[in-house]
């Protein structure tokens, strides 16, 4: 059910984004180690870096898997409403 008001109140597809964000945290730990051992300190910083922001990006997926229905409904919630103001 469409209400118009999806930008404000879309909901993630958390599942599917904790598996990317697995796929992505092994990957950047590969890079990481790579690049590190071929000498490449520059390309081993900017895979550390991305191996920090996947990380948190986990953390706020699983808090938000964890916290329940609000943030993962189920096909049988409804839409939430646009705030009145």
């Amino acid at each position: 059910m469409r209400t118009g008001s999806e930008p404000a109140t879309a909901r993630s597809a958390l599942r599917a984004r904790f598996w990317l964000s697995l796929w992505g945290l092994v990957w950047a730990i590969f890079g990481t180690a790579a690049f590190a051992l071929a000498g490449h300190p520059g390309w081993a910083v900017a895979c550390g870096v991305l191996w920090l922001v996947v990380t948190v990006d986990l953390t706020v997926i699983l808090r938000h898997i964890r916290q329940g229905p609000h943030y993962q409904p189920g096909p049988d919630v409804p839409p939430y409403r646009p705030p009145r103001s």
